[in-house]
């Protein structure tokens, strides 16, 4: 009787077990930000929305998540980092939520990419950026003195350079 009390009571608590792993759910996805300030409102925010688990790494950007399915999903997960100002690959933070964070957070957004001769001034150093993306010719000759010279766009198409100026 004593060993079919050990053997029921193992084989309770073996179900149980795999009742309650099977609600916890993983997840890894990318998550925009830049420093080890992010890496913490990143992975308070996860913890906030639902995760029981969340550990971002600075490097790669990229979130591991464990969460309960029946409290929490990715997607609230997601929305819930976005509110805080980090772009998830389904929800964008808002302009107002990315401005709020520090200088050093601040990333590169994507679709906010501008060339970098779009009429303001730039840098040599962006404009090899741009050049880089394929954006503008290989010629450097429109970025003079740390600005775009749009002179060389409007001056003839014959210059070399004329096309690094023209928007993208």
């Amino acid at each position: 009787m004593k060993t079919l009390k050990i053997v029921l009571f193992s084989s309770l608590f073996i179900l149980f077990a795999q009742l309650v792993n099977a609600q916890t759910k993983s997840a890894t996805f990318k998550v925009s930000g830049e420093c080890g300030m992010c890496k913490n409102k990143i992975e308070t925010a996860a913890k906030n929305a639902g995760a029981s688990y969340a550990q971002w790494n600075v490097d790669s950007k990229s979130l591991t998540i464990k969460y309960n399915s029946k409290s929490s999903n990715e997607a609230k997960i997601q929305e819930g980092i976005a509110a805080v100002g980090y772009d998830t690959p389904n929800y964008k933070a808002t302009d107002e939520a990315y401005n709020k964070l520090h200088d050093c957070c601040k990333y590169e957004r994507v679709g906010d990419q501008k060339s970098c001769c779009d009429g303001t001034s730039c840098t040599k150093e962006e404009c090899k950026k741009c050049c880089a993306d394929g954006k503008c010719t290989a010629s450097m000759d429109c970025c003079k003195d740390g600005k775009c010279s749009h002179d060389a766009q409007t001056a003839g198409a014959g210059k070399e350079g004329a096309a690094c100026c023209k928007k993208s």
